[in-house]
């Protein structure tokens, strides 16, 4: 029998493929296995383009396999099921988002510049991802839960990078030392997730020039120390 994707998981289920790939992108875990060969690349960038086209539901391990001119078996050695397909596919591109992110904020010269540069590229990455932002907007519950029902354990992911970026900057002493890290974080990256859950009418997420004007307006005080009673 073709194994199939896993029904979305709710709050009270075990940890879901995307944060478990969300989770290993941010903090540089690698994985046990499958080893990062020649075939496995063939197989994830055949399993990439084929949930981009179809979607995940839609595809097979068959199609994969066929897309890739491999056979099932090859397929089947290095992912068990197409679960566990996808939760590499989804990691592979979390990766790479996570070194553009790095990559576009190490531009910027002051760390104002950094909040309203990350701020705007992680829209765009993730909107403009051929397979998350493509997900999203054909089959949002194989994303969404993940992001909004997993008793905001993805979050916490997500902010604990974002927190450990503001403690480097607070380390070379661009951002007081009195700033709450953790609570910044947690307001920025939430302020993040509704824009790419919950469509807008206020502001065009297409609008570059808006977007950044929006993180500069109210991202970019929240690195100012608390004011005193």
């Amino acid at each position: 029998m073709e194994p199939v994707l896993s029904a979305p998981m709710g709050p009270d289920e075990s940890r879901s493929l995307l944060e478990v790939a969300f989770t290993a992108a941010a903090t540089g875990a690698e994985p046990a296995e499958p080893e990062d060969d020649e075939i496995t690349t063939r197989l994830l960038d055949a399993a990439h383009d084929q949930f981009c086209r179809m979607g995940v539901k839609r595809s097979t391990m068959a199609d994969v396999a066929k897309l890739a001119g491999l056979s099932r078996i090859t397929l089947y050695r290095r992912f068990a099921t197409k679960d566990v397909l996808f939760e590499q596919v989804v990691r592979r591109e979390f990766r790479r988002y996570f070194d553009r992110f790095a990559a576009d904020v190490s531009k910027a010269e002051t760390v104002q510049d950094r909040v309203v540069e990350g701020f705007a590229s992680s829209l765009r990455a993730i909107r403009e991802n051929p397979l998350i932002g493509g997900l999203m907007s054909t089959e949002p519950d194989a994303v969404l839960p993940s992001m909004v029902f997993d008793g905001g354990r993805t979050l916490a992911v997500v902010r604990q990078f974002v927190a450990g970026q503001l403690r480097a900057e607070q380390h070379a002493g661009t951002v007081a030392a009195e700033v709450d890290a953790d609570l910044v974080a947690e307001m920025m990256v939430r302020a993040c997730a509704s824009f790419l859950a919950i469509p807008s009418f206020v502001v065009d997420l297409d609008d570059e020039a808006q977007v950044r004007a929006v993180a500069r307006r109210f991202l970019v005080p929240m690195l100012e120390p608390p004011r005193a009673p």
